[in-house]
């Protein structure tokens, strides 16, 4: 599923067991860029960590959770090279990559199993960017 990509992945406190399972789950080719324990935490410290890595070209995609994914998602999209999409079904997630070649996958923890989570990563990093109309439409997202 993910061989060759590097990822990073980072959550919050309420995301960090789904992180976790999910670090098992993904292979080696995945950093961790915390939180490491259920202590109270800002999902920010984590985003802008992952976004900036995905941003820079360090990593091919970004994983991020937090209980709602909202906050990690806007986080994430305050970068200019990010298009962070709050993935929270098969239905939702193929087109977050076929449409708008999302580079950053945010996954809500508290609305989603563990099972639904493998299934989205799995849909996500093995589905592909269509480009054509929609690389026009990617391509009006930037501010610059």
């Amino acid at each position: 599923m993910i061989e060759g990509l590097k990822i990073a992945i980072g959550a919050d406190h309420a995301g960090f067991e789904l992180k976790n399972t999910l670090l098992t789950f993904l292979g080696e080719n995945v950093k961790d860029f915390g939180t490491f324990s259920k202590d109270s935490c800002d999902y920010t410290d984590f985003a802008h960590p992952v976004a900036t890595a995905v941003e820079n070209g360090e990593f091919d995609y970004g994983i991020l959770i937090c209980g709602s994914a909202n906050g990690v998602a806007i986080a994430a999209n305050k970068h200019q090279g990010i298009r962070a999409a709050l993935c929270y079904n098969e239905a939702v997630t193929e087109p977050a990559r076929s449409h708008t070649d999302a580079n950053v996958l945010c996954i809500p923890s508290n609305f989603v199993t563990v099972d639904q989570a493998k299934k989205i990563c799995e849909i996500f990093f093995s589905t592909e960017f269509e480009g054509g109309r929609h690389a026009r439409r990617v391509g009006k997202i930037a501010c610059a």
